[in-house]
């Protein structure tokens, strides 16, 4: 069972939410809210959880398409920021559908998004960092996905922001594949900037997958100046890059990779990586 709010929500009652209108019950204090199909649902399920600090769990109508007709973020994002702990619990896919070019979501430091059970975020389209997500904050896939998603500079499915001082971002994708992503500079599917952590899980028999995805340098992921890069079980196959390192490229910051194969990528896996990716050739 998940725990009971300590401490009441400025609105008492369970927050049952249908195209934008909230439904109260009396004794509302848990931490789940189920979701409606539906844009203005979503959102003002995201804007409610992020009214408290407490963690929210946002139950999606299983199997809905969340179409997302305009931003609700400021104009590059299509849902409000994320600024608290919340949990998107599907299965359920959350896509761009206007001309309009805008990511699905960005993270803010104080935030903490989780993606799970078959969370899809696709067409994702931004003129900047994280086509799917930009991420400044904490956030974690686990058995979701990044697909089809597009950004003028880095980190076509998700960006760990470039992050001098403060905050640093850390993204963690277990059995989450990211597949079909592009960005124009680095990191088609994962960019891992300055100060970031980024770990990609897979399980024995059955990798992750990073493939599909293309970008200036690193195809598949890239990490530059980035604290720690950790590949485990995690295949990152099929990408291109436009100048090097189809696969995965590297400059500087800890990488460790564990059975992790980087294959099938062009030009070459991880050529022009300095230092060079662990376990990686071509």
């Amino acid at each position: 069972m998940r725990r009971i709010r300590s401490i009441p929500r400025a609105v008492i009652g369970a927050a049952v939410l249908t195209g934008g209108m909230i439904a109260l019950a009396p004794m509302a204090q848990a931490t789940t809210i189920p979701v409606a199909c539906g844009e203005n649902a979503l959102v003002a399920a995201i804007n409610l959880a992020n009214s408290t600090v407490d963690s929210d769990t946002l139950t999606l109508a299983g199997g809905c398409t969340y179409a997302l007709t305009s931003p609700h973020g400021g104009l590059a994002n299509g849902l409000p920021v994320i600024t608290t702990p919340i949990e998107l619990l599907g299965p359920a896919t959350i896509t761009r559908t206007a001309l309009l070019p805008f990511r699905i979501a960005e993270v803010g430091p104080t935030g903490n998004l989780t993606l799970t059970t078959s969370v899809a975020f696709t067409n994702g389209s931004v003129v900047g960092n994280g086509g799917a997500i930009l991420n400044r904050g904490a956030v974690t896939l686990t058995t979701s996905s990044l697909s089809g998603n597009y950004a003028t500079l880095a980190g076509g499915g998700l960006a760990n922001a470039d992050t001098p001082s403060g905050t640093a971002p850390a993204a963690s994708f277990t059995r989450s594949n990211v597949l079909g992503n592009t960005a124009l500079i680095q990191g088609g599917g994962i960019y891992n900037g300055l100060r970031g952590t980024l770990t990609t899980t897979g399980v024995s028999g059955t990798p992750m997958l990073v493939s599909g995805n293309s970008g200036a340098q690193g195809g598949g992921i890239a990490a530059v100046d980035s604290t720690a890069t950790t590949i485990t079980q995690t295949a990152v196959t099929v990408n291109h890059a436009l100048l090097t390192a189809g696969g995965v490229y590297r400059s500087n910051g800890t990488m460790t990779t564990n059975n992790a194969p980087i294959t099938a990528n062009t030009p070459g896996n991880c050529a022009g990586s300095a230092p060079a990716v662990p376990n990686c050739t071509g």
